[in-house]
């Protein structure tokens, strides 16, 4: 058996997937990471802002649990109780904090396409290309305004991606 090569598409969501695994969201581990050619220039995964306490210490009874699912909440319901910042957002972010240029940048993923709110910060931060483990919508609401639609309309191209993780 031939030893895999690892591609730099392979690289780049192996790190979004371990920047993932640095979250305090209890509720879902979401990693990105933000290329200019074959350099990472940021990463962000999902949290809540600098200096403003995790899941545990806002919990009813301490629990390392998402206060959302303690009550019971559906998935995507509720984020007003949620200070947590998007993945993709917390890379975009960053780079701006640090004086990094993102026009012409590749994004990489570790989750389903990115939402809404994400998308358009995505497109004015002047993003080329969107990579994701999948084209699953965030928000499944059918009047929604979908992301993909709103990459297509912006010239930003979306792409799976199609390699190894393991």
């Amino acid at each position: 058996m031939k030893n895999h090569e690892m591609t730099w598409d392979e690289y780049f969501m192996k790190v979004a997937k371990i920047v993932a695994s640095k979250t305090h969201c209890y509720s879902r581990k979401l990693g990105a990471v933000l290329v200019k050619g074959k350099t990472i220039i940021s990463t962000g995964y999902n949290g809540p802002p600098m200096g403003v306490p995790h899941c545990e210490a806002r919990h009813p009874e301490g629990k390392r649990k998402c206060p959302r699912r303690y009550f019971n909440i559906p998935h995507g319901e509720g984020m007003h109780m949620c200070p947590a910042g998007h993945a993709e957002r917390n890379a975009l972010i960053f780079a701006a904090r640090n004086g990094i240029a993102t026009e012409g940048t590749t994004i990489y993923c570790y989750c389903g396409v990115p939402c809404k709110d994400c998308a358009i910060e995505i497109i004015n931060a002047g993003v080329k290309e969107v990579v994701c483990l999948s084209l699953e919508e965030y928000d499944k609401r059918p009047e929604a305004i979908k992301s993909k639609y709103l990459f297509d309309e912006a010239g930003v191209k979306v792409r799976v991606f199609k390699g190894k993780l393991d």
